[in-house]
């Protein structure tokens, strides 16, 4: 039974053109996630990037992956990322017990968060894990033009607060058995707490990709 490292790399994008494709320390932003994925090879037995795109395609294989295509029909906007996973276990019709799966949007990632997340991730057993972030900000709504703090009172001080935590998208790792479920997130995942500058890279605009960029030239 292996485990295998899924990068769902579909081509265009309405706010970032061809992201996936573009350039962060001469390097695509897709094969930030591929050469991740090679460098924690005891983990991981197949790369597969899953994409609609020529241009893409023939980068993945460039960089050592194995790409399937994906059909148009799984490749819109409000398509979700499960089923361009399932898309692939079915295609490739080989035993895997556990899915990594790595977005190319999150292409910075802490050396050892594959190596730690999954020695816990398969220590106790979890079906699926993914990573989050805290934060103490103060969060609210506005309703009728008033602000109404919603975890925190008005005076209240930021270090005080119960913390709050976002899905940051660096790290999932699943059972495939659950994939084929449409799910990717179980009921009981684990949230497997990344605080890391990392963690607030997600590249959707051009300001984020510039902030990535940033970042990569800064670490590294």
């Amino acid at each position: 039974m292996k485990t295998i490292a899924i990068i769902p790399a579909r081509g265009g994008s309405k706010r970032l053109y061809q992201k996936n494709i573009k350039l962060i320390g001469g390097i695509p932003l897709l094969v930030h996630s591929i050469l991740y994925a090679q460098a924690n090879s005891e983990i991981i037995d197949e790369i597969y990037v899953s994409t609609n795109d020529v241009e893409t395609k023939e980068i993945a294989l460039q960089f050592g992956a194995k790409v399937i295509d994906r059909p148009e029909s799984l490749s819109g906007d409000l398509e979700p990322t499960v089923t361009a996973l399932k898309h692939v276990l079915e295609t490739i019709n080989v035993d895997v017990e556990n899915v990594v799966l790595l977005q190319p949007t999150n292409p910075l990632r802490p050396e050892n968060l594959l190596k730690d997340a999954f020695r816990t991730y398969e220590r106790e057993r979890y079906d699926s894990l993914f990573t989050v972030s805290g934060n103490h900000k103060k969060f609210g709504k506005i309703v009728d033009n008033k602000f109404i703090p919603f975890n925190y009172k008005i005076g209240q001080r930021s270090q005080d607060l119960e913390p709050l935590f976002f899905e940051n998208g660096l790290l999932y790792i699943t059972k495939a058995k659950l994939i084929f479920e449409d799910i990717i997130i179980s009921k009981d995942a684990l949230p497997y707490e990344v605080n890391h500058t990392f963690a607030n890279v997600d590249i959707d605009t051009q300001e984020d990709f510039d902030y990535a960029a940033f970042l990569f030239k800064k670490m590294y």
